[in-house]
This record gives C-alpha cells, structure tokens and sequence, in this order.
C-alpha cells in the first residue's frame, strides 16, 4: 500500500507495541478503516501526506476493520474511518469521517515535538529555580523562530507578566490564533495582566505586609498585597487575602476580590481541592 517508514498496518496482537507503547516516544494516528469505505478511501491521501511531512516524528498505524473485528469491537469503533490520536498510551484526539489535510495537520502538529520545545523546556526550568530572567531570553528565541508552536506562547506570556514585561505579554496575547486566544488559559492570563497593571506602581509585598500590620482593614493595601501573590503564583495567601477583603469590603474596586478569587481559581488544576473550599466560602459570602 504504501513504502513509508512510519505508517504500519496493525494486528490485535501488534497494537500494544505499535500504537499504546509507540506513543510514548511520539504521537500515533491510528486509522480505522474498510477497503468498502469510499471515505476511507478518501483519507488515505491525506494520512499519506502527513506521514511524509513528519517522517520522524508521527507514527501512523492503519487497523483494517474487516480483518480485525475483534480488536475494531474493542475499540468500540461504530463508523468509518474514524481517527484516533493517542500519546503515552492514550487517546487524547478522536476524529469521526474523512478530515481535510489543513484541520488534520493543525490538529497532529498540536502533539508533535518541535525542537523549540526543548528550548521551551529549558526555560521552564530555569523558571522552577527562580531564574525567570533567564528563562525569557530562551523563550524570546524560540518564539521568534518558530512562532507556529502553540505551547510556546502562553507560557512566554506568563513569564512575561511575572518579569513585569506587561506590554509583550500584552501583544504576544493579542496575536495568538483565535482558538487560543479564547481559551480559558488565554483568559485567566488577560486577568493576570489585568492585575498586574493594577499593582505596576504599588508597594513591595513587604511593605504592604507592613500596612496591613498597623491597619488591617486597609483595603488599598490588601488588595494590592493579593495581587502581588497572585502574580507570583503564591496562590495560598492570595487566596486568603482576596477571601479576607471579600468579607471586609466586598464592593471594592467593584468586585476586585471576587474577580481575583475567580482568577486563582482559573489558574489552579481544576482538581485541585482548594477550588471547592474557597468557591464554598465565596458563595456563602455572596449569598
């Protein structure tokens, strides 16, 4: 059917190997197909292509439904074709009927490793060390060489805000693609920077701290002490300084402590058990 390397005709017996184990090492595309389906028939072109644009770095393994019935009930597969990505051993795209080349290519290249992205995750960790400063100059870098990558620029966007680089994070933003631009990680970053604006000219978090030692009640100074952990992801005393100026002046600034409650929760794991511990107080409060 075809002489390239990375696209392999897969068995029941050979799927462990060739699709759940091969995900670890890069993104597997697995094609369930019938040589009676006209789209089928269709898509195999387009799979063709990628293969040949990623040669090393996508794996392509077709399952001829019709010979492997078994492993196709498995699967649960109930129309034809139908695509499935999977990376270290799960399957994180599903696709049903024939794809066009340019949604199926943006789609794979999401989970395809670039080498910007070891840059990317040099800077992540000098970022973990405390050496922000350094780490931005990698990420400028990579950004400007490939700015085709979509786990570039949020990350640099962050990174940004927290060097107080509040223009670039601004404009490296404003030019993401739609779909990034409106999701909620884009978003809760557009609130950070909303706050970060907020503090551009505030005290230090020490002296704040001080304020807050003689007058306690000092909302000014509360909210700006919140913000300043917020931004540098203290999300704990954040937290609690935006939940304690929520019971002292809930009308301030109209509304910052909840809109900052909101922000922490957004930038938190939406697992993590804090959400729903301080979601309780703020509607309790609010209501």
């Amino acid at each position: 059917m075809n002489e390239l390397a990375n696209v392999v005709e897969v068995t029941e017996t050979s799927f462990q190997q060739e699709v759940v184990e091969k995900s670890s090492q890069l993104p597997v595309l697995v094609d369930f197909w019938a040589d009676w389906c006209a789209p089928c028939k269709m898509q195999l072109p387009v799979l063709l292509k990628l293969a040949e644009a990623y040669p090393e770095q996508l794996h392509i393994a077709k399952v001829n439904t019709d010979q492997e019935r078994a492993l196709a009930e498995q699967h649960g597969i109930r129309s034809l074709p139908t695509l499935r990505l999977y990376r270290y051993g799960e399957v994180v795209e599903e696709m049903l009927g024939a794809q066009p080349e340019a949604g199926l290519r943006t789609l794979v290249e999401a989970y395809i490793e670039r080498e910007s992205d070891h840059i990317l995750q040099q800077a992540l960790e000098l970022d973990a060390q405390g050496k922000t400063s350094e780490a931005l100059p990698l990420l400028e870098r990579a950004y400007r060489d490939d700015p085709e990558n979509p786990r570039l620029p949020l990350v640099y966007a962050r990174l940004c805000i927290q060097e107080n680089h509040l223009d670039r994070a601004a404009e490296i933003i404003q030019a993401l693609p739609r779909e990034l631009r409106e999701a909620s990680e884009a978003k809760s970053l557009l609130s950070l920077l909303e706050f970060s604006r907020a503090v551009a000219d505030a005290p230090s978090a020490v002296e704040l701290e001080s304020v807050l030692k003689e007058n306690p009640t000092q909302s000014q100074a509360r909210y700006q002490l919140a913000a300043r952990q917020l931004i540098a992801a203290d999300y704990d005393n954040a937290l609690d300084n935006f939940m304690l100026l929520l019971k002292q002046d809930r009308r301030y600034g109209d509304g910052a402590a909840q809109r900052g409650l909101l922000t922490v929760f957004e930038l938190l794991d939406e697992d993590d058990g804090r959400i729903a511990r301080y979601r309780r107080q703020m509607f309790a409060l609010l209501h």
